[in-house]
């Protein structure tokens, strides 16, 4: 079996050295990046020549170019790819920023270098279940459905109304799709994080609560298709009759 591939972007040599040494104990192959602009590049090359990352080790502060301004570069060349924080900080304003980004964790330096490779795990874990899901949706006899006034093709991962075309994630194409299989039902919101994100912890939900707000945005100019909260039990992906 291939070795997964991370990304490791961290500017203390000797922490970065053990990570890099402790993750290849557990079999990943590791690229390690002393600073941003090189881990930038070097994912930008990869890349280019097919050989894709599968997940991200990304310091939050580093020289030349710091960890969240390297998550968006990394997120314009594939927005599909999972990324980990890794911060000294304990800042609130930081955990609000990574999430936006759509980061899958987010771990307050010290930690246990074990506590690394189960977290990897597991998201890796979900991703290689979001893409199953993803390859099940596309093999049915319908791929494109008629959401209101927007058509939403989950085989393409894109919302189209009018000439407008929304590019979506594979995450936001899961959310859709989840929602409108289930349109007009109050669901459960520890239901919707163990289907789409794998589990209901605290980090998964408010990544959630990033992605609601986005879909929102996107439905935003039919008045027919709303997503309603009930505080504290779960959402409702309401869509009138046409």
């Amino acid at each position: 079996m291939k070795n997964h591939q991370v990304l490791l972007a961290e500017d203390d040599f000797d922490f970065g050295s053990i990570l890099k040494q402790y993750l290849e104990i557990h079999n990943f192959d590791v690229t390690w990046c002393k600073d941003g602009e090189e881990a930038r590049d070097a994912f930008a090359k990869a890349y280019s020549d097919g050989n894709l990352f599968d997940i991200c080790v990304l310091d939050v502060m580093m020289p030349k170019m710091d960890g969240f301004t390297l998550a968006e570069k990394v997120i314009e060349i594939d927005p599909e790819v999972p990324f980990i924080f890794l911060t000294a900080r304990k800042m609130k304003e930081d955990r609000i920023q990574g999430l936006k980004l759509g980061a899958d964790d987010y771990i307050v330096k010290p930690f246990e270098a074990d506590i690394l490779v189960l977290r990897l795990n597991n998201i890796l874990k979900r991703s290689q279940r979001d893409r199953q899901i993803v390859t099940v949706a596309n093999n049915k006899s319908t791929s494109v459905y008629a959401i209101g006034n927007y058509h939403f093709d989950a085989q393409n991962h894109t919302l189209t109304l009018g000439e407008t075309v929304q590019s979506l994630t594979e995450k936001e194409a899961l959310l859709i799709h989840f929602f409108y299989e289930n349109k007009n039902q109050m669901l459960r919101r520890e239901d919707i994080l163990t289907k789409i994100w794998g589990n209901d912890d605290f980090f998964s939900g408010r990544s959630m609560d990033v992605f609601i707000s986005r879909l929102r945005k996107y439905f935003k100019d039919d008045p027919a298709i709303s997503i309603a909260s009930t505080r504290g039990v779960g959402l409702t992906f309401k869509l009138l009759p046409a």
